[in-house]
C-alpha cells in the first residue's frame, strides 16, 4: 500500500511537467479511447512505445512506475480472469466443469490485462507530473464551456483535485492501521477467503472514521478561510496553450489514426 504512486506528484522540470494541465488531460482522454483500438501485437507495441517514451520524457525512472503498479497487479489479474474462463471461442486449452480456458478467452485476457496497465501507466504520469491544483484548474478551464448548461465546473475540477491528493493520504492511513492492527495479534494472510475477508474489517471501520474526520476538518477549514464557490474568483494561477501542448494532442490524434488503420476488426 504505501508503495502506490498513483495521486502523488514529483516535483520536476521536464517536457512533461512542462504541458498545460489541459493538454495533459486532453490526452488522457484520448489515450484511453484510443488504447481500445489496440487489439493485435502490432498495436499494442504502437502503445507501449508511446508510453514508454512519455515516461522518459518525464525523467522519472521506469522502476519507479513499476514498483508503483505492482500492488495493483492483483486487481488487474482478477479482473481478467474472468474474462479468460468465461469468454469462449476458438481452440479449448483447458476445461475444468463449466470453467474453460479457449484460445479468444485467453486473447482477450491478455488485451484486457494490456489496456489496464497501460491506462495505469499514463494515468499515473499525468498525476506524478501534474499538481493536484494545476490538474483542477484544468478541468475547470476544460468544463468552462459548459457552465452555461448548469455543469458545476468550479466543483467538479475541486473535487477531482481533492481526491488526488488524498488517496495517497488514504493509503498511508491504510498500511498504517495495517501495522497497528499486526501489532495486536491481527493475521491478514490466514485462513480462508472469507476469513480474509472478515480480517478486513478492523482496518475498513477506522479508515472510514479518520477519512470522515478528515473531511469534516477540510471542510472547517475551507469555511474559516472564506471559500464560497468559484463565482467572482480570481486566478492566481494563469494557464498558458503552447505550441508544444497543441504538437502533444496532434501525436496522440496521429497515434489514434494509425491505431484505427492498424487494428483488426
Amino acid at each position: 500500500m504505501d508503495k502506490l504512486i498513483l495521486g502523488r506528484y514529483i516535483p520536476g522540470d521536464s517536457l512533461i511537467h512542462r504541458l498545460d494541465p489541459r493538454s495533459k488531460l486532453l490526452a488522457m482522454i484520448l489515450y484511453i479511447v484510443i488504447v481500445f483500438w489496440a487489439n493485435n501485437l502490432v498495436t499494442n507495441l504502437l502503445m507501449i512505445a508511446f508510453t514508454l517514451v512519455a515516461v522518459i520524457l518525464s525523467k522519472i525512472k521506469l522502476s519507479f512506475f513499476l514498483r508503483g503498479v505492482r500492488p495493483m497487479i492483483g486487481i488487474i489479474l482478477f479482473t481478467t480472469l474472468f474474462q479468460m474462463f468465461f469468454t469462449q471461442g476458438g481452440e479449448t486449452y483447458f476445461q475444468f466443469g463449466i470453467l474453460k480456458i479457449t484460445s479468444y478467452g485467453f486473447s482477450q485476457a491478455v488485451l484486457i490485462f494490456m489496456r489496464f496497465v497501460l491506462i495505469i501507466f499514463f494515468s499515473t504520469l499525468l498525476t506524478l507530473t501534474t499538481t493536484p491544483l494545476s490538474l483542477a484548474d484544468g478541468v475547470e478551464s476544460l468544463l468552462k464551456p459548459f457552465v452555461r448548461f448548469k455543469v458545476p465546473a468550479h466543483e467538479i475540477g475541486l473535487m477531482l483535485s481533492l481526491s488526488l491528493r488524498f488517496v495517497p493520504t488514504l493509503m498511508d492511513d491504510t498500511t498504517r492501521i495495517m501495522k497497528a492492527q499486526q501489532a495486536r495479534g491481527v493475521d491478514f494472510g490466514e485462513g480462508n477467503l472469507i476469513q480474509k475477508v472478515k480480517s478486513i474489517i478492523p482496518i475498513l471501520i477506522p479508515l472510514f472514521a479518520s477519512s470522515f474526520k478528515r473531511a469534516d476538518a477540510l471542510a472547517l477549514a475551507m469555511e474559516a478561510r472564506g471559500y464560497q464557490g468559484g463565482d467572482g474568483r480570481t486566478k492566481y494561477r494563469i494557464l498558458q496553450w503552447r505550441f508544444k501542448d497543441s504538437l502533444t494532442i496532434l501525436i496522440v490524434v496521429i497515434l489514434g489514426i494509425l491505431l484505427f488503420y492498424l487494428k483488426e476488426s
